[in-house]
């Protein structure tokens, strides 16, 4: 019983809901930048060089064949994926970079008691007018 007062407690407080959220727009994210890389990007890079998918590129190391009836599988390195992949890792990481940065600007300008462009958090408020009290009973 205890296990599920707990989750009704979380659900409640809005975690779960903030944590879905952010899946769903995970999620759809992960899409944009698919795109943004498979359709954009990458087309781009393959008309430069032979006009080949960066996804299929390989290096082979021995070639498929078949000898006296028994098939030989191609071995090869296929780095095209990868390059894909690292641009689509690099393409994520500047755009998370730059939301946190916004963030954490919106957040500062919002705990500075003093600057009104930003709406001050009643806690933020309430701390700074307990300080300015404090500060105001130590000088007598």
């Amino acid at each position: 019983m205890k296990l599920f007062d707990e989750f009704k407690e979380f659900a409640i407080k809005g975690n779960m809901i903030d944590i879905a959220i952010g899946v769903i727009i995970g999620a759809a994210f992960n899409k944009v930048i698919d795109v943004l890389v498979k359709d954009i990007f990458l087309p781009p890079l393959a008309y430069v060089t032979d006009g080949q998918k960066w996804e299929n590129r390989k290096i082979v190391l021995r070639q498929a064949s078949e000898a006296g009836g028994e098939k030989i599988d191609e071995i090869a390195l296929a780095y095209g994926k990868l390059l894909e992949t690292s641009v689509d890792f690099m393409i994520i990481s500047i755009t998370v970079f730059v939301i946190v940065k916004m963030m954490n600007s919106l957040r500062k300008k919002a705990h500075d008691v003093k600057d009104n462009s930003v709406s001050t958090p009643k806690e933020i408020e309430l701390l700074n007018d307990i300080k300015e009290i404090l500060e105001r009973q130590s000088k007598h």
